[in-house]
């Protein structure tokens, strides 16, 4: 009994610093970010000695925060909308025809999780289609880099239903649209949801993409607006900070709403073939 006691307060305890070391780096940012310039500078975890709430104003007005937000909003949503929709059927055609064609066409597309993105090549195909430097190769890249760790999350989620379903369904003259949008639809609701969700907050958050692809300021997400208030010759930290906590709130929020999908549906599609 004493052992179980002892094992319960470790396990207690490493949680508690687990959490203390995720949170104080949350906390210190939203802190700093009601500070004067000079005293966020010092990125302490006090509290403010006056609080200047009109930073987060400062920071919608001149870091275009609103067009950022309509950027990344239209990158998250179009780019993850389009990936989980034509995901889930590539998914769906490779877990029921499994020839050595879709077999060898599967573990291709799942060499994807390995391999970094390459952004000179990427920049040079987009240049090539004549794509670069517009919100549309922006999506395209987005899309294109969804697609190992969706098609491996649906497919894992497939192959737990049943080919019975299928064969019900071809019985009562459903063609293969109708089967897949009618019957296997529905019953993926849950994974197709949360690879929504977390490929959502990846795009959101994603840093680097849109550096390396977007040619003008206008094209930027929430994210990148930092660099309206930091360079080489200053360092307006109180704004960034203001700016980090707004470019997080959605995806907080989003994560909040969805969280519960995120573990039924990873954990429901954990089956072996």
């Amino acid at each position: 009994m004493k052992k179980f006691q002892l094992q319960t307060v470790i396990k207690h305890v490493v949680c508690i610093i687990l959490s203390i070391i995720v949170l104080a780096p949350l906390y210190m940012v939203l802190i700093n970010s009601f500070k004067s310039k000079t005293e966020s500078a010092r990125m302490s975890l006090s509290l403010p000695t006056e609080w200047f709430f009109s930073n987060y104003a400062i920071v919608i007005e001149q870091g275009k925060l609103l067009q950022g937000f309509f950027n990344s909003f239209l990158y998250a949503g179009v780019s993850t909308s389009i990936a989980v929709l034509t995901c889930a059927m590539a998914a769906f055609v490779l877990c029921r025809k499994r020839t050595k064609l879709n077999k060898g066409l599967y573990f291709f597309i799942l060499s994807g999780l390995f391999f970094p993105i390459n952004y000179v090549t990427l920049v040079k195909i987009l240049t090539t289609f004549g794509v670069a430097n517009t919100r549309l190769g922006l999506i395209i890249a987005f899309t294109s880099s969804m697609i190992p760790f969706c098609v491996f999350v649906i497919r894992n989620f497939i192959i737990t239903i049943p080919v019975e379903f299928d064969e019900a369904a071809l019985i009562d003259g459903a063609g293969p649209v109708k089967l897949f949008f009618q019957i296997i639809v529905p019953l993926i609701k849950p994974v197709l949801i949360t690879v929504f969700i977390l490929e959502f907050m990846g795009v959101w958050s994603d840093f680097m993409t849109p550096l390396y692809l977007s040619g003008s300021s206008s094209m930027w997400p929430m994210n990148l607006a930092v660099y309206n208030f930091f360079g080489k010759m200053t360092s307006n930290w109180n704004y960034v900070f203001a700016d980090i906590v707004l470019t997080c709130l959605p995806v907080i929020l989003l994560y909040i709403v969805g969280q519960r999908y995120i573990v039924g549906g990873l954990t429901s599609g954990g089956v072996k073939e």
